[in-house]
């Protein structure tokens, strides 16, 4: 005992003992356990809450997309069960067109499924943000001005995609339509979003980005006009070749496959040219959309017939100018140079370019 009290008076001022320095650590470390202890307890349960907040969050935005990409898929097929069992009647066979329609409904599922799955999940990342209770201004900021970025970069597929959207939306036009779209006209085989696929008069295909089309002219919607226009001899009967014209046209409407393409009687239009030996008389038939040029086609055979068999002449057909210039024989004479007067030495061109003779030189 008397050593451990000198030694302890001893020992220098300030000096901590190993026993003091443990039970100090021993201190501090329960304390710190303490304090976090205490912070836990403070916060597991807004932790807890917060959990299942997100949870829940999580699940409803899951259900919700399933529910409505459903709903908007039951919607597509139903519409295209509609589309094909009107396709079966006679009526619905020449008003509907159950390709045309599948496309554009696919087209348009896609469309509200994709939107409807970004809003819903767009919405949901950002409750779970704000419940984490993290600041949304600088997310917000820098997805504005990734979104401005993306936007410049990327202006024509948007543009591509918005055109597309509208066009399918409005029904401009779709699978088998006969259209002009400026760069190109032909037969649609394929509706997309982006681009747009024709088959041309000569079978290529055509890839028309949606964006680029200014205008539409579409020749199978409504009605179509199938126009003939006949040019007979002047001097034959006007009213008989007229006569026979109506007659040809009223049995052409009577019969297979054309009564149903014809929706209209034909009509004699008149004359729309008088030339000194020729004249033309228009003939004009209202049909179904984009049978026209078969209609012109069987209506000129039955009008030639009709018209051979009436003992009606046609005109023969005019000969145009280059086709004059190219018929009419080649001058031999029109390659050579005309002749020259210096060829005939007696001649006063000749006489006058001769030298003048003059004395001797030297002399």
């Amino acid at each position: 005992m008397y050593w451990s009290a000198s030694t302890a008076a001893t020992a220098p001022l300030g000096a901590a003992t190993p026993g003091a320095h443990a039970s100090t650590s021993l201190d501090e470390a329960t304390q710190k356990a303490t304090n976090a202890a205490g912070w836990v307890e403070e916060n597991w349960g807004t932790w807890v809450e917060s959990g299942l907040k997100i949870l829940l969050i999580i699940v409803i935005a899951v259900v919700l997309r399933h529910v409505i990409r459903r709903t908007i898929t039951k919607l597509i097929e139903r519409m295209n069960r509609t589309a094909a069992a009107a396709q079966g009647t006679a009526l619905g066979g020449l008003l509907v067109n159950a390709e045309r329609r599948r496309q554009r409904s696919e087209a348009i599922g896609s469309v509200l499924r994709s939107v409807a799955s970004f809003v819903i999940m767009g919405t949901a990342a950002l409750t779970v943000l704000s419940v984490l209770q993290i600041n949304l201004a600088p997310l917000l900021a820098s997805a504005g001005v990734a979104g401005v970025a993306i936007g410049f970069g990327a202006r024509n597929l948007v543009t591509d995609f918005l055109s597309g959207v509208f066009m399918i939306l409005e029904d401009q036009y779709g699978v088998g339509d006969e259209i002009d779209a400026g760069v190109a006209t032909g037969t649609v085989i394929e509706v997309g979003l982006r681009v747009t696929k024709l088959r041309g008069p000569n079978g290529a295909i055509w890839y028309i980005r949606n964006g680029e089309v200014k205008r539409i002219g579409n020749l199978s919607q409504g009605w179509s006009t199938a126009g003939v226009d006949v040019m007979i001899a002047a001097d034959q009967d006007l009213r008989r070749a007229r006569d026979i014209i109506t007659a040809a046209g009223e049995v052409m409407s009577k019969s297979e496959p054309w009564n149903e393409q014809l929706w209209e009687p034909v009509q004699v239009l008149g004359l729309s040219e008088v030339h000194l030996d020729t004249v033309t008389i228009s003939v004009s038939a209202k049909t179904m959309p984009g049978k026209a040029l078969g209609v012109e086609r069987e209506l000129r055979w039955r009008i030639k017939h009709a018209l051979d068999e009436a003992d009606i002449h046609l005109a023969p057909r005019p000969v145009l100018d280059e086709e004059a210039e190219e018929a009419a024989p080649a001058d031999p004479t029109a390659s050579m140079a005309a002749p020259s007067a210096l060829n005939n030495p007696l001649s006063p061109q000749s006489t006058a370019t001769e030298p003048l003779s003059g004395p001797p030189l030297g002399k």
